[in-house]
């Protein structure tokens, strides 16, 4: 095993301890929750090695980069979430790999997906990323739509060619009301994903927690974690 390989595979034992522990005190089965490795600014080297450990989902958030990595792994059964705020100048090219877009949060962006994902003959998987740091009627620091804007969003995407919806996101805000409230923050999020699920009731996926709380996400009921330096270590910064 190489070096690399190894340091990997004791973290990816650290997070599933984690989210191990995580369910259990949450009275919940360990397979109720999925984990996503964000494997941004990392190589496709990592993400092979990923893929041997046993990884199925990875995720991405600049399509400058996810897309040669992408094509580089392009053999391994993965399946590709493009987490990051996704301009419309890019739909094409992420339409191209991403198997999920868990940053829905306007109607532009759900017209352009639509548009591209029946271009592509690919069904593509979208969550409405919630900013809890927004107004009602806003949107998010790092992107999102407000609350209030859920529902109207999500029958936009329910009703569009090529578009699956499959659910919630979001990002613990750091500003807010819920500032430094990840619980409370992710509890929200759940009420959220009750009211859709009354009208769409198959969106059921909640992505919530990273790293530093993953453990807050699983107790409020997040279905799906994103977790990136706690595997793959202290980011390379970009140039």
């Amino acid at each position: 095993m190489t070096d690399r390989k190894g340091e990997l595979a004791a973290n990816l034992a650290r997070v599933e301890e984690r989210i191990t522990a995580a369910c259990a005190a949450a009275g919940r089965a360990r397979d109720e929750v999925t984990l996503i490795v964000v494997t941004k600014t990392f190589p496709a080297s990592d993400v092979r090695i990923l893929s041997e450990l046993g990884v199925r989902h990875v995720a991405e958030n600049r399509d400058q980069d996810a897309a040669p990595k992408a094509a580089q792994c392009s053999d391994l059964s993965l399946s590709w979430h493009f987490v990051g705020q996704l301009q419309t100048n890019k739909v094409r090219s992420v339409v191209g790999y991403a198997d999920v877009v868990q940053s829905v949060d306007r109607s532009r962006l759900v017209t352009a997906l639509s548009r591209e994902a029946v271009r592509a003959g690919r069904e593509v998987g979208c969550l409405i990323q919630v900013a809890l740091d927004a107004g009602e009627s806003g949107r998010g620091e790092r992107g999102g739509v407000a609350p209030g804007g859920v529902e109207e969003l999500a029958g936009l995407v329910a009703g569009a060619e090529g578009l699956r919806l499959d659910g919630l996101m979001t990002v613990a805000p750091l500003t807010g009301e819920y500032a430094g409230r990840q619980r409370a923050a992710f509890e929200r999020l759940m009420v959220l994903s009750t009211d859709l699920r009354r009208a769409h009731p198959a969106a059921n996926m909640v992505s919530a927690g990273m790293s530093a709380d993953l453990e807050q996400a699983v107790a409020a009921g997040a279905t799906h974690v994103r977790v990136g330096s706690a595997v793959l270590g202290v980011r390379p910064r970009l140039g």
